[in-house]
């Protein structure tokens, strides 16, 4: 979602800036935040700090944080940092412009009011040879998950109408485009609100129909609304590819309960089983959080023991971190932290075991990946992902980037696949 909103900056900011990447030519410096876990929040202002010498080089640079510590701390990061010109929140992308100007003009601008709608996504462009998009289909979140902080500082949920999503995509896959991710805090509840009725497995359905659309994604689903319809959808449109990210959070009931997750560890169960029925091969990735307050090492038993049922592909795995405004902060019981660190290397530990034998079962088949780019371990490789979202690197021809290819994988990594490329294999 960040990556997405900072994309959408740039184009609200493009009438009058061109990106740079040397901090030095800037005269706006844009710092794009998260505020889901604490480590975040510590390094945009460990950032801020590091930025005051170029301020002080070039006076008339206006600093600007924005996102979701922008929307959390509001008047404190100007006091924080005197540096700083312009605060703006998660609804103030649209407003950037207008409040750059003010900025430039010497005001110190905080705007980090959520009561306002949000207009709809203006005209989108896209570089020519752009392969894939992420396309915003709702924002904020209803459940109020008591360890997150995301409903206070994104608002409550607001779905896009279909109309302008369908013609967005529709206008990416006539310029060229092949993949399309779909993105909101739970996708799962869009439609919700909306003058026409409409669910998530209907919107896509109609994505699913329009020609030349070869892959298609979402994130991030909650499990408490993954529909039988949407279970269904993966054995049923060809282009919604077979990977789900189905957050978890904890595998016992007790620790599930004080979080508000909706849902026990049984339904999760329930869940996991009908998508591997209605989708074989189906790959699964999750979120987990380790030491949540109160939770003994029984209940961490047990979220390793439901890791190793559902055999997760990938799972991102963090320590509890207390966010403002959440319930789970003031709970009594917080896990001292040598507790997290310990239990949290224990899981990566299983899940890199759960990884490794999910690359290794693709050792030997021929998959179709979707050429990105150069390959980071190697300049002499490409890299690209497979439908259920691993990466592969092998050895093939430039020209195959922003394209489909057919690889025969020879290798199994902890993090990545190795593959031999099917000459004259291109498919798109």
């Amino acid at each position: 979602m960040n990556v997405a909103d900072s994309e959408l900056m740039a184009q609200v900011l493009g009438e009058d800036f061109d990106l740079t990447v040397r901090a030095e030519d800037a005269d706006l410096y844009l710092i794009n935040t998260c505020a889901i876990r604490r480590k975040s929040e510590e390094k945009v202002k460990s950032l801020l700090g590091s930025l005051k010498p170029l301020k002080q080089a070039h006076p008339q640079l206006i600093l600007a944080v924005g996102g979701c510590v922008a929307q959390q701390e509001g008047e404190r990061l100007l006091a924080f940092a005197p540096h700083l010109n312009l605060v703006f929140g998660t609804k103030g992308i649209y407003r950037l412009p207008e409040l750059v100007d003010r900025a430039a003009r010497g005001e110190r601008v905080v705007d980090v009011a959520l009561e306002r709608d949000l207009p709809d996504s203006p005209h989108r462009s896209w570089p020519p040879g752009t392969v894939q998009t992420m396309v915003t289909i709702m924002r904020g979140c209803d459940n109020f998950c008591s360890f997150c902080v995301v409903p206070y500082v994104r608002g409550r949920e607001t779905s896009r109408e279909p109309g302008a999503i369908v013609d967005e995509v529709a206008a990416f896959v006539a310029a060229g485009g092949l993949e399309v991710t779909l993105l909101g805090q739970n996708v799962n509840s869009y439609g919700r609100g909306l003058p026409e009725p409409i669910t998530f497995p209907q919107l896509l359905q109609r994505l699913n129909g329009l020609p030349g659309l070869n892959r298609l994604r979402f994130a991030t689903s909650h499990p408490r609304d993954l529909s039988p319809e949407l279970i269904n959808a993966f054995g049923e449109l060809h282009a919604l590819c077979e990977h789900l990210h189905l957050p978890v959070q904890s595998g016992a009931n007790r620790i599930l309960a004080r979080m508000n997750r909706g849902y026990t560890r049984e339904h999760y169960r329930e869940k996991v089983a009908s998508l591997k029925g209605a989708c074989p091969g189906i790959a699964l990735s999750t979120d987990l959080i380790v030491g949540f307050p109160g939770e003994t090492e029984a209940d961490f038993i047990q979220t390793l023991d439901l890791m190793r049922e559902a055999g997760f592909d990938q799972a991102f795995s963090f320590k509890y971190s207390p966010r403002p405004q959440t319930r789970a902060a003031t709970f009594p019981d917080q896990v001292p932290e040598d507790v997290k660190a310990e239990r949290l290397a224990r899981l990566q530990a299983l899940q890199d075991e759960l990884t490794q034998k999910a690359h290794a079962r693709l050792v030997g088949r021929e998959q179709e990946v979707l050429v990105e780019g150069r390959s980071k371990r190697s300049p002499q490789e490409l890299c690209g992902r497979l439908r259920t979202n691993q990466i592969v690197n092998f050895i093939g021809p430039r020209e195959l980037v922003g394209d489909l290819a057919r690889v025969a994988i020879t290798e199994a990594h902890p993090h990545s696949l190795k593959g031999r490329w099917v000459e004259g294999s291109a498919t798109a």
